[in-house]
């Protein structure tokens, strides 16, 4: 079945996509939560003159998300966390433990948008995350868990 995306949905899609779903997630959750409509050839045409129309505003906003990324490169980021023996960590850092390392640094996310490659992290080490400044801007950043003093 394809739908014509009416909001964001995690996992599936951005506002205006055009996205294939299996007929009972379309019919008895998107359609009905008002988050999708069927998109029939009329559809189609109408969604492709709202995208052409927006276009240009949103080449701004996607330049202002390169800005962003570019600035989040030169950035170093090392969360401290207690440890035992072997480097495994006393709990884990999650993407709210990154956003509020980040908020720390003076950037402002939704926790939404940081995707830590392979869910949460456990021992100490360098890893990457993802940030999803735009639909079209995706950056990659790196960070890394140190023992903490205390």
């Amino acid at each position: 079945m394809e739908l014509i995306l009416k909001s964001d949905v995690p996992n599936l899609g951005f506002k205006d996509d055009l996205v294939s779903v299996k007929n009972g997630y379309g019919r008895n959750y998107l359609i009905p939560q008002g988050l999708a409509v069927l998109a029939t050839p009329s559809s189609k045409k109408v969604l492709a003159e709202n995208i052409k129309q927006r276009e240009f505003k949103e080449k701004k906003e996607i330049d202002e998300a390169n800005k962003l990324a570019k600035k989040l490169a030169k950035l170093e980021i090392k969360i401290g966390a207690k440890s035992g023996t072997g480097g495994k960590l006393f709990g884990s850092i999650s993407n709210s433990d990154l956003n509020s390392e980040l908020s720390n640094s003076g950037f402002d996310f939704d926790k939404k948008i940081i995707k830590i490659q392979g869910g949460t992290v456990k021992r100490l080490g360098n890893y990457n995350a993802t940030l999803r400044l735009h639909r079209n801007v995706i950056h990659e950043l790196s960070f890394e868990v140190v023992k903490s003093e205390d």
